[in-house]
């Protein structure tokens, strides 16, 4: 199938596409905490997947490396949007407004729970509980430190921790 969407087959790539939509949207709300951004991002990775298609060699699944270019695309993202909020915090003058505090129900289910991680927190917690990679890969992916992977970790589940506690 992989093949023939290479060749520009756009059934074939309509078919991988039916195939992996569901988890790298469900990739994209866990590493955005956002439904409305996923969506946009879960657009832009299969966008992105077609005009790469070329690129892709065979040495892993090809899931593998879809996922792999969902994760690039939301870090890239988040890049974008922090990069704007610090230009806009830098030239506002107002105080910024504390961040409201959740509000907690015993009915808490983990996926609302891992949207109130901070971004950082999420990525790594998402990537290597939920997904299975290794900190190695994360640090590369995200530009950091394996040990600072690996802080992000412990804080992500301490925070899962007090918030699910009941």
């Amino acid at each position: 199938m992989v093949g023939l969407a290479r060749e520009g087959d756009a059934g074939a790539f309509r078919s991988l596409y039916e195939a992996h939509v569901g988890r790298v949207y469900g990739l994209c709300v866990r590493l955005t905490g956002n439904e409305g951004e996923a969506e946009e991002l879960t657009q832009d990775v299969f966008v992105r997947a077609w005009e790469r298609l070329s690129t892709f060699r065979g040495d892993s699944a090809f899931s593998t490396w879809l996922y792999r270019l969902a994760v690039n695309q939301v870090l890239m993202a988040r890049r974008g949007r922090w990069r704007r909020e610090r230009r806009i915090l830098l030239s506002s003058t107002a105080p910024e407004a504390p961040a409201p505090t959740p509000q907690w129900d015993n009915a808490m289910d983990l996926e609302r729970a891992i949207a109130t991680l901070p971004d950082r927190c999420r990525v790594v917690f998402v990537l290597h509980d939920i997904e299975g990679w290794p900190h190695a890969d994360i640090a590369v992916e995200m530009g950091t430190a394996v040990g600072t992977c690996k802080a992000h970790l412990f804080r992500a589940r301490r925070l899962l921790r007090k918030v699910l506690a009941p």
